[in-house]
């Protein structure tokens, strides 16, 4: 089975640091990693690989040069090999361009049998990419995964939708898209980081997929941490401490044995 898994690369989130004036994100000089459900994605490409041979092509975008370095986790966990869109032109695109620009890329790399994302990235989690594609390139697609399992010119994927999980069997080639809960991505032994730098990459401009500069059709509007206030109790003097504590219990923080 060619599998096609398409991967985001964002800023690490748990260095995220934010302004207290603005509460606006700082991510300025925040390192890059590839967004966590798209390991998922990635991990279950490659155990159907395991399973049942065939190819894994890992397919990225971006406007960073960043991304080269990367995509080599994604290389070390088992992908045969990467695409990579790195141009200028990419920098702040939305999920239909996205859509667009992936479509594109697809097509040019040719023969798949399945595409498989992650639900929704982990920094803006849209989770309009995966359905898009599907679309574009008329694939039928199964959304929420949790399960996936090969059958006789198919797959059966296990859905999760909150209220009722649905089991339904899907043609090749078809797109799929994972929740976290699909499996647990494996952490690649120091061999096959090493094997990861060469194995092949292949990088393309916007204009080698005939595409421009792109109009945005969506408008971030706020991007803000929730506001939070402080109270400021200051406690002092004689007995600070037990009002101190007084106040944890209060506030529901301790509890009293």
């Amino acid at each position: 089975m060619d599998i096609i898994v398409c991967v985001k690369q964002i800023v690490d989130l748990r260095q995220l640091r934010i302004k207290r004036e603005t509460r606006e994100p700082m991510l300025e000089g925040l390192p890059v990693v590839i967004s966590d459900i798209d390991k998922n994605a990635l991990e279950a490409a490659v155990r159907l690989k395991e399973a049942g041979g065939g190819k894994v092509t890992v397919l990225s975008l971006s406007a960073s040069s960043r991304l080269k370095e990367t995509i080599k986790e994604a290389l070390a966990m088992g992908a045969d090999e990467a695409v990579l869109l790195v141009d200028a032109a990419f920098e702040n695109t939305d999920p239909l361009f996205t859509a667009r620009a992936l479509a594109e890329a697809v097509r040019k790399i040719g023969k798949f049998d399945l595409l498989l994302l992650g639900e929704g990235s982990a920094d803006n989690y849209t989770g309009q990419v995966g359905p898009r594609l599907a679309e574009m390139l008329g694939l039928p697609q199964a959304t929420f995964a949790v399960g996936i399992k090969p059958t006789d010119g198919g797959l059966r994927v296990t859905r999760n939708l909150d209220e009722v999980v649905e089991v339904v069997d899907v043609p090749l080639p078809a797109l799929v898209t994972v929740l976290t809960e699909v499996n647990q991505p494996r952490i690649p032994a120091l061999t096959q980081i090493l094997r990861a730098g060469k194995k092949p990459i292949a990088e393309w401009k916007a204009a080698d997929l005939g595409m421009s500069v792109p109009t945005r059709l969506t408008e971030v509007m706020s991007n803000l941490a929730p506001a939070q206030e402080r109270k400021g109790e200051m406690f002092e003097g004689e007995g600070a401490v037990e009002k101190f504590a007084a106040a944890l219990e209060r506030e529901g923080l301790v509890k009293q044995r």
